[in-house]
């Protein structure tokens, strides 16, 4: 598909396509495919689709048998769901959809939720290292994933626990750990990785991020059963180290993230889990981690994030990706 696109008349317009979805059928699988294309709004709908079908077209009809690609079938891919977003503005936030988030974790202790995690591959999570402040030893905790703990989508064991050597409690620095688990997670629809941003990669503050989790709903609540999601904005150092919102609390390897106003934050239970915002093919990128803030959703106290570009290099020593 991409080859028919990237060689036609329609190759500045093209954008991506993806299976969604496999199905048996007489002479072996039916594929639905979602082809994404970007026109002019001057243009036409009954003209851009008439091009489309002519070139689809024209290439099975000059095809005998249709060559593919059988690594893009495999749902391996980071970063890439099968469900849209459709967020109004976790503190204030809503329920998140079937498949909304696939690479959302809950790490559990004893069976009871304690933090949020984020899946990078089949073996390995980033979260928080406060996390496991408490309880330093894998003896106890498990994974589970899918949009309720109880009952869970799949569980899986924790292997290792690799805390930031530097982190030291109640510091707020180095606030970051990955957990390998086994045995590894088969993708799905529901279970998939996000994609890691690059070292140098930049987010400018106001742009649009999504914070999950199943925290409380407000300070001092207790964490929910239901996956939920809110939509916030990154807050500019600048703004965030004000006095009246957090002064030279804010250090390095942090951000925020929030309102000004309060309202959409995350909370109790949040922690460790994933900020996280999309580019324009609709990848997904993890750019934080709860960290901290003060209570859940008050004014001039948005929710403090670690910044995964400044931890890049460690991620990558201790897990290689």
């Amino acid at each position: 598909v991409d080859e028919t696109f990237m060689d036609s008349i329609l190759n500045k317009h093209y954008i991506k396509n993806q299976v969604i979805q496999l199905t048996p059928d007489i002479d072996g699988m039916k594929a639905d495919v979602v082809i994404v294309f970007q026109f002019p709004s001057k243009e036409r709908r009954e003209i851009r689709e008439k091009k489309i079908h002519n070139i689809l077209h024209q290439k099975i009809r000059n095809t005998r048998t249709l060559r593919i690609n059988t690594s893009s079938l495999q749902l391996s891919g980071c970063g890439k769901r099968v469900t849209p977003t459709i967020i109004n503005r976790i503190v204030g936030g809503e329920i998140a959809p079937k498949s909304a988030w696939p690479w959302q974790a809950s790490l559990q202790h004893n069976n009871v939720h304690q933090c949020g995690g984020t899946l990078i591959s089949n073996t390995w999570l980033v979260t928080a290292a406060h996390c496991f402040k408490n309880y330093p030893s894998i003896r106890g905790w498990t994974v589970s994933f899918g949009i309720t703990i109880n009952p869970p989508l799949m569980k899986r064991n924790i292997k290792k626990i690799i805390v930031h050597e530097r982190y030291l409690f109640p510091a707020r620095e180095y606030d970051i750990a990955v957990v390998q688990i086994s045995p590894k997670v088969t993708f799905s629809d529901d279970i998939r990785r996000i994609c890691l941003p690059d070292a140098t990669d930049y987010f400018p503050p106001t742009s649009t991020v999504y914070i999950t989790g199943f925290g409380a709903l407000l300070h001092g609540g207790e964490s929910q059963n239901e996956l939920r999601q809110a939509s916030v904005e990154i807050i500019s150092n600048e703004i965030c180290r004000q006095p009246q919102v957090y002064g030279k609390d804010i250090t390095f390897g942090m951000f925020c993230a929030g309102f000004l106003e309060g309202m959409y934050d995350a909370c109790r239970g949040d922690s460790g889990g994933p900020l996280v915002i999309k580019d324009y093919k609709d990848t997904w990128y993890l750019l934080g981690i709860v960290s901290w803030g003060d209570n859940c959703g008050r004014v001039n106290k948005p929710g403090v994030y670690t910044q995964i570009t400044y931890y890049r290099k460690w991620i990558k020593s201790k897990t290689g990706l």
